[in-house]
């Protein structure tokens, strides 16, 4: 592409936009005269000097002879008929325009009364359609077929030209019949390769980039611009600053076009503060220049750049208020105000003066989606989709219409159409990532999540909302991974509570696995957050106590068996009662076998059991039975009479005649004091 380009003399370059600016100019093709007037300014610096001077200027030439080569395609006898038609069509009176030139048999003449047919067909649909109303009506695909009839009977005799064949693809597009559309506005392009307007209308129709590129349009050096202008409409941004680039330094530096699509390239790519610098570089170049600046004020927008944005509308208003551009500035000064009322009925009145408007339809939805007016936000999206469906604002604009309306699946449908249109773009991945989720689709939710992260995720966004996926399938060694990865770039998360919750997320884990110093870091990043901050401070309590009781345990384990001594005797009120129990039993049988004072006997050793647990025997004693001393000092208290060692030899005799059956259940008691200790030392 460089290597031809560079072959290109800039003369003849020049000397070719001079003449599709007069060809333009004849039938009335305002747009493609404009913008080529405007390449040739950008050629200044190269005058068309040279052998084909004469040609280049012959127009212009006061010589009868060659100023009629001005008047190339129109025979002598229709003059005075094109000259009075044109000046109709000027101003805007198309029907007349048409009347003038209905008869006239050569291709100027005649291209005026077809094109000025179809335009006032156009006005006619423009004049009585609203912001609401369906912008291909049946009326007006009537009056578009009447005309196609024409076209379709000239073409088939050959009477059409270049300009002709390019007004029937025309028709033909609006009639969505494309396929055939493509092929006459190639071939419209062939035969004249200056008109713009042709390769404007073939653009949006081409799908991919090899399609593009299989194009023959005779190697003309007009391709190259034609090149650029698709990868801009297929969101090849890269490649279109590379076209560009090539571009300035094949010498068209200077062209205004060319420095305002390097500027939407940029705002495409969401390189806000290189788009805005370009804009404002354009400003100082061309001051009245208004195409694009809703681009523009888009850019300061998301910057929130409000006082920029009230001068630039100030601006906008004082050049011409009654245009499109012009509308949505106003529309979007309003908005950044937060006057979403005002903002709208600017839109609509861009859209009154141009119902194809893409930016108006797009912009008057989201003003739409923040009042909460569903319905309304999805039929302005839908318009915008009518005007140009590779507009993947409105898709996506239309998925978060229908996600909030809870119907997921019209939801998917849309953002998988957005996700075509800009498959490197994480927005509309984490999008589909969510409704899948939504969907209990999860195995798809996880792959859009991690195709977010690897295609660079804009909003810093995609890695939480895989770790909450995680986290609520419940793999949290997954989860707590993500997390990691997520809270490791504190500058790409967008959303504080989102990376507040992945720190106290991570301090929890660590705090569960005992690693206090990782645990300790991440709740102490939760203090700078006032809905974490009560949550992170109990946690770093907790950890405080866990490792001053972990270091109490470590000095104490020397004393451990006497722990477990003292723990086994002292907590254990059931097995005392019971062993006391049993003394008792042995001392009754004592004063019956010896026939003294059973009565006495029996009240003495129950006011001895008594005594005895509410005593300090508990804390004392290291073995289950009594041992001699109290024997001894209970038998002197009650003046029960009998020696310790008779009464332990009762005892001993007792206890062996105990079956098995009670043995087995006082060493099950035993076992049950001990377990009773163990929990209370713990």
């Amino acid at each position: 592409m460089e290597e031809d380009l560079f072959n290109i003399p800039l003369s003849d370059v020049k000397r070719e936009l001079r003449r599709g600016i007069i060809e333009c100019q004849k039938r009335g093709l305002n747009q493609s005269a404009k913008w080529l007037a405007e390449m040739n300014h950008g050629l200044s610096d190269n005058d068309c000097q040279g052998a084909g001077d004469s040609n280049c200027n012959r127009h212009m030439s006061p010589d009868g002879g060659e100023s009629c080569q001005f008047l190339e395609g129109i025979s002598t006898a229709e003059y005075d008929d094109y000259f009075l038609a044109k000046s109709y069509f000027d101003v805007r009176e198309y029907d007349r325009a048409a009347y003038f030139v209905r008869n006239c048999e050569s291709s100027v003449p005649r291209f005026l009364h077809l094109y000025a047919t179809y335009m006032a067909k156009e006005k006619r649909r423009l004049d009585t359609t609203t912001d609401r109303s369906n912008l291909n009506d049946t009326g007006h695909v009537r009056d578009l077929t009447e005309l196609l009839a024409v076209l379709r009977s000239e073409y088939s005799h050959g009477r059409l030209d270049g300009y002709g064949i390019y007004l029937y693809g025309v028709v033909l597009k609006a009639l969505n019949l494309n396929k055939v559309a493509v092929q006459m506005l190639v071939h419209a392009i062939r035969l004249s390769p200056m008109l713009w307007a042709a390769y404007v209308e073939l653009a949006p129709l081409i799908l991919d980039k090899e399609r593009m590129l299989s194009f023959n349009f005779g190697g003309h050096w007009m391709r190259h611009f034609f090149v650029a202008h698709s990868y801009i409409e297929m969101y090849l941004n890269d490649e279109a600053l590379k076209a560009y680039e090539d571009l300035q330094q094949a010498g068209f530096r200077k062209c205004v076009y060319v420095t305002s699509q390097m500027a939407i390239a940029y705002h495409n790519k969401r390189d806000v503060d290189r788009a805005i610098e370009i804009f404002q570089t354009l400003q100082e170049v061309d001051p009245y220049r208004l195409e694009n600046m809703d681009i523009y004020s888009n850019l300061l927008f998301v910057k929130e750049l409000k006082t920029e944005m009230a001068q630039l509308a100030h601006k906008a208003v004082s050049i011409n208020k009654f245009c499109p551009e012009t509308c949505c500035v106003v529309g979007n000064y309003y908005s950044i105000r937060s006057d979403h009322q005002m903002a709208i009925v600017y839109f609509q009145r861009a859209l009154k003066l141009n119902p194809k408007y893409l930016s108006a339809w797009t912009l008057m939805g989201h003003e739409f989606m923040e009042l909460k007016n569903t319905n309304a936000a999805i039929q302005s999206y839908r318009k915008a989709v009518e005007v140009n469906k590779r507009d993947y604002r409105a898709w996506y604009g239309l998925g978060q219409s229908y996600e909030i309306l809870k119907m997921h699946y019209y939801s998917l449908y849309y953002f998988k159409i957005a996700h075509q249109l800009r498959p490197y773009d994480s927005r509309m991945l984490v999008a589909l990532g969510e409704t899948y989720e939504k969907l209990e689709k999860f195995d798809n939710a996880t792959k859009c999540y991690w195709k977010a992260c690897d295609v660079g995720d804009i909003e810093g966004v995609a890695m939480c909302k895989l770790a909450g996926l995680h986290e609520r399938l419940g793999e949290f060694d997954d989860a707590v991974q993500c997390y990691i990865m997520y809270c490791a770039d504190e500058r790409a998360a967008t959303d504080k509570q989102s990376l507040y919750h992945g720190y106290m997320t991570l301090a929890n884990y660590y705090e569960n696995k005992e690693q206090f110093d990782k645990a300790s870091h991440y709740a102490y990043k939760c203090l700078e957050s006032d809905e974490r901050k009560s949550e992170a401070k109990a946690l770093l309590k907790t950890i405080e106590n866990k490792r001053s009781g972990k270091l109490g345990s470590s000095d104490g384990e020397s004393n451990s068996a006497n722990a477990n001594v003292i723990a086994a005797d002292t907590s254990s009120d059931d097995d005392m009662d019971m062993e006391l129990s049993d003394y008792k039993y042995l001392c009754s049988d004592y004063v019956l076998s010896c026939q003294s004072n059973a009565k006495v006997a029996k009240t003495t050793a129950a006011t001895a059991a008594d005594s005895a647990t509410n005593s300090r025997l508990i804390s004392t004693t290291t073995d289950i039975s009594l041992n001699e001393s109290e024997m001894i000092a209970s038998s002197s208290v009650n003046d029960i009479g009998p020696s310790t060692s008779a009464a332990a030899a009762i005892a001993m005799e007792q206890k062996a005649a105990k079956s098995p059956q009670v043995k087995e259940a006082e060493s099950n008691d035993e076992l049950h004091s001990m377990e009773i200790s163990s929990i209370s030392i713990d």
